[in-house]
């Protein structure tokens, strides 16, 4: 229980400094990606913070544009959550079978990030926008 409690508070502050600070501005007191800065390829997470800060201020398709997996994914964590904790829903069984999955991960995670990392249409709709 602290640690839903933890957690709540913790997204707490975090939409708080999402609604206050802007990523996207020069003085932001967000980091950038190390990965992109060392490598100049996208990671899985590029993009994140700037979709979540388009999320708090009400621009899905801001926030999809960024990172449209983690975008697709922010409802599913919950389910998650709640299936950790034994809440089992019959009608969610089958998505849960499939995405508590580790072999599911294990496919999705990288083809992603391998392709938003291709240069042509339509990968390059994948790339932080």
């Amino acid at each position: 229980m602290m640690g839903l409690a933890g957690a709540a508070i913790a997204a707490l502050a975090g939409i708080w400094l999402l609604r206050n600070f802007d990523p996207n501005a020069a003085n932001s007191p967000f980091p950038a990606c190390m990965f992109r800065a060392f490598t100049g390829f996208y990671c899985i997470g590029c993009g994140l913070t700037r979709a979540l800060h388009a999320l708090v201020h009400g621009n899905f398709v801001a926030a999809f544009s960024m990172n449209p997996l983690a975008v697709l994914m922010l409802p599913v964590m919950p389910l998650l959550v709640a299936h950790s904790y034994g809440w089992n829903a019959r009608v969610l069984r089958p998505l849960m079978a499939v995405i508590t999955e580790p072999k599911f991960w294990l496919v999705v995670l990288p083809a992603y990030w391998i392709a938003r990392n291709l240069p042509w249409f339509p990968f390059s709709l994948l790339a932080p926008g």
